[in-house]
């Protein structure tokens, strides 16, 4: 179990360290990074204290730089290394009617365009994920062709998915709602899965466990894509409606729990199983190094109760009906305090048994926020 833990990988989110915030309002924070590389230096800092997030993800082209060694080589000066590559097609004016499945086949290409230069980037830092959101959709009933989008998208990821090494993973996120209202083109994890059959066995489905109704059960849904092998990541963050994009485990830990549950029983929760664990965030209140080690101590405590879990006893209890005595078994590891297990693993990783007061001794939000006094601030405003 501990090894487990000593093992587990959780990718940090290069945008969660830049302003952000709601569609309505963005609050900016002293330190922000004001290019990639003070980025990568803040990632650093959480692998640092958490001994668990050597990697960190890229969003392009919030992250786009003239040398694409350079910055690899300050990752790796820094401890870290450069992760998932996540395209942008969303932000564009020439996008309000779609990109990959936008009726104007010059728009479609511009997109398709964009994937491929993602797919170079990831190639040049050795990238071993392609991280797909596609915002598109419709408002209104026959805004469009429900049908002729769907083969719009496939043929613009199927461009991608074939430029890509074969080191190299397309997971394809989904998003029931917003920013269209009427249809999304990627609504559900079933759409996603569609689409990725079709592309073939290195594009899999990932699984943002805000994007999902209230009441969804999201386990079930990691259970069956385990199943058929086309459950690529997670990225976790919580969310009490819809794409709130909090701290993970701060609104259910409980299905953060579940969710880990699943994953422990079908041993994936081994850095070589194929699924990646990243955080997809927004901190608008809370400043950013502190909120990102706080939701990695999170998964880290939902992992150690999912281990927890006395799965001989439970298989049991299934075997012979026993309703109540195998959710006891789920429940009494649910309900565990693994901070002093997880303390102590930290102690003999050589790392403070406490990230977040380690950090805020170290001094480093308070030099940041000296020495980034001048100069713009990378983020996105409202």
């Amino acid at each position: 179990m501990l090894e487990v833990l000593r093992r587990q990988r959780i990718e940090t989110p290069s945008w969660a360290y830049g302003n952000s915030g709601t569609r309505f309002k963005v609050f900016a924070q002293p330190g922000i990074p004001r290019t990639p590389f003070e980025k990568i230096d803040d990632a650093a800092q959480v692998h640092r204290f958490t001994g668990v997030a050597p990697s960190v993800a890229l969003h392009i082209p919030w992250d786009r730089v003239d040398d694409w060694d350079a910055l690899a080589r300050h990752a790796a000066d820094a401890g870290i290394e450069l992760g998932a590559v996540n395209p942008n097609v969303f932000q564009e004016d020439d996008y309000r009617l779609g990109s990959l499945c936008n009726p104007d086949p010059a728009v479609r290409r511009k997109a398709t365009d964009h994937l491929l230069e993602c797919v170079e980037i990831g190639a040049r830092i050795g990238s071993p994920v392609l991280s797909m959101w596609v915002a598109d959709g419709t408002n209104y009933a026959g805004q469009d062709d429900i049908r002729a989008r769907q083969d719009r998208l496939e043929a613009a990821l199927r461009e991608a998915y074939d430029a890509m090494p074969e080191s190299m993973r397309l997971l394809l996120e989904y998003k029931f709602f917003e920013p269209h209202f009427y249809t999304m083109d990627v609504p559900d994890w079933g759409t996603s899965f569609a689409q990725c059959l079709r592309l073939g066995e290195r594009a899999q489905v990932l699984v943002d466990t805000g994007h999902h109704a209230p009441g969804t059960n999201i386990e079930f849904l990691v259970a069956i894509l385990l199943r058929e092998g086309r459950l690529g990541g997670f990225h976790f963050n919580s969310r009490n409606y819809a794409d709130d994009d909090l701290m993970v485990g701060a609104a259910d830990p409980f299905q953060l729990f579940r969710i880990l549950h699943e994953l422990a029983g079908a041993g994936a929760l081994e850095p070589d199983s194929g699924v990646a664990f990243m955080l997809d965030q927004c901190h608008n209140l809370e400043p950013k190094i502190p909120a990102l080690i706080r939701s990695i101590v999170n998964v880290q405590e939902a992992t150690a109760k999912a281990l927890l879990v006395d799965r001989e006893a439970l298989a049991a209890a299934q075997r012979d009906g026993d309703v109540l005595g195998a959710h006891a078994v789920v429940m009494d590891a649910f309900h565990t305090d693994v901070r002093p297990m997880l303390a102590g693993l930290r102690e003999d990783m050589g790392l403070d048994p406490d990230p977040l007061a380690a950090y805020h001794r170290s001094g480093y939000q308070q030099r940041i926020e000296s020495e980034r006094a001048g100069g713009a601030a990378m983020g996105w405003g409202a």
